[in-house]
């Protein structure tokens, strides 16, 4: 039995993975790691199987697999989570461009309890070098897409990364495009992750595999990991849409109270109205950043006072932008665009509830 297996996808990369596999095998040997390397293979029509194959007559621990049909990336990771010989699987690159001397560092973390460790390109400490600005443009829009499913996961399209085998071993995975991960964290079975800073470097050797194809498919697959959270309310993404029905009940209450409160200030203690309402507007945000705080987001919220002053202040800053965004599209709107003031403030409301909720999702109640 391995203590881990490397997942090396591949598609005619006859020039880099001679090179990745040494490296790999070298990894393990200083960390005292006995590990397997498995290549996953979509029939390269180069060299790189009859390369893999020389490579295992010195090499015990290199295995290969070649698939004949269904060809993708993620499609190969998933047949690479079926068929390794260890409970601790590690998903790396044939190019180079991910540093297997974190692999280490991976296997420590899962060890230690992680359920999924990934390798993060946009957490402090990691990067992206030598990457033409559309590759970046492109990357940081997946990214954004990602972490609205996952907003702790500051990299959840990353193609560096290490799971134990229990969470993808049930999961209902639609492999599809490269972004094998975010299937991974939508459908797996886990509860803890961790994330380490790593500097992509784009390869050096071969051409990039990416095309319009791949986004076309990424956005299906976001689309297909939303609906199967509402099927499938273990998930994690459907942990986050609970959050929003939460924020959203949590909303309405402040309505309640704003209401409430500016009716009696005015009625019958005898304030002026706009005065009133400073005191309503005040109270209804204290409501909901005090349900928001123990209820909505308590998992992930210190007890400490100056961290619940921090997110009081956080919490007042982001909802006065969501104040202001209501107005102006309720301006704009109706103003400008001749919009009956009702729809207007209707499309207002919705566009502040999506600034509140995302804002203060990744600021205020944001995991450090």
């Amino acid at each position: 039995m391995y203590d881990l297996t490397v997942i090396i996808p591949t598609y005619k990369e006859e020039a880099n993975i001679r090179n990745i596999v040494t490296e790999v095998d070298a990894v393990f040997k200083r960390n005292n790691l006995n590990g397997e390397i498995l290549v996953v293979d979509d029939n390269s029509p180069d060299g790189t199987i009859s390369i893999v194959n020389e490579i295992k007559k010195t090499r015990p621990n290199v295995n290969i697999i070649v698939r004949l049909v269904d060809h993708g990336l993620s499609q190969s990771v998933a047949e690479g989570f079926v068929q390794a010989s260890s409970d601790i699987l590690v998903v790396i690159d044939a190019d180079l461009s991910h540093p297997p001397a974190l692999i280490p560092v991976m296997y420590t973390e899962i060890m230690d309890g992680n359920d999924i460790v990934i390798g993060s390109r946009y957490m402090e400490g990691g990067g992206i070098k030598k990457w033409p600005l559309k590759r970046r443009v492109i990357s940081l829009g997946a990214t954004f897409l990602g972490r609205l499913l996952f907003p702790d996961v500051s990299d959840p399209v990353s193609g560096f990364f290490a799971v134990r085998k229990s969470v993808v071993a049930k999961a209902a995975l639609k492999p599809r495009g490269y972004k094998i991960l975010l299937e991974v964290l939508g459908k797996g079975t886990w509860e803890k992750d961790k994330e380490i800073p790593f500097e992509f470097v784009d390869r050096e050797i071969g051409s990039s595999k990416l095309k319009l194809k791949t986004i076309v498919e990424y956005a299906q697959q976001v689309i297909d990991i939303t609906l199967f959270s509402f099927l499938h309310h273990e998930s994690a993404v459907w942990r986050e849409w609970k959050r929003v029905f939460k924020f959203g009940l949590v909303g309405i209450s402040g309505i309640v109270v704003n209401m409430g409160l500016l009716w009696y200030l005015t009625e019958f203690v005898g304030l002026y109205y706009l005065v009133s309402s400073l005191f309503a507007i005040e109270l209804s945000i204290l409501n909901n950043f005090i349900w928001n705080d123990l209820w909505t987001f308590k998992a992930g919220a210190s007890h400490k006072l100056s961290s619940r002053l921090h997110r009081l202040i956080s919490f007042h800053v982001v909802s006065a932008g969501g104040l202001v965004i209501n107005m102006g599209i309720l301006y704009l709107l109706t103003s400008v665009g001749g919009v009956y003031y009702l729809i207007s403030n209707i499309i207002g409301i919705l566009v502040g509830f999506g600034w509140n909720f995302m804002v203060n999702r990744r600021v205020t109640w944001t995991r450090k």
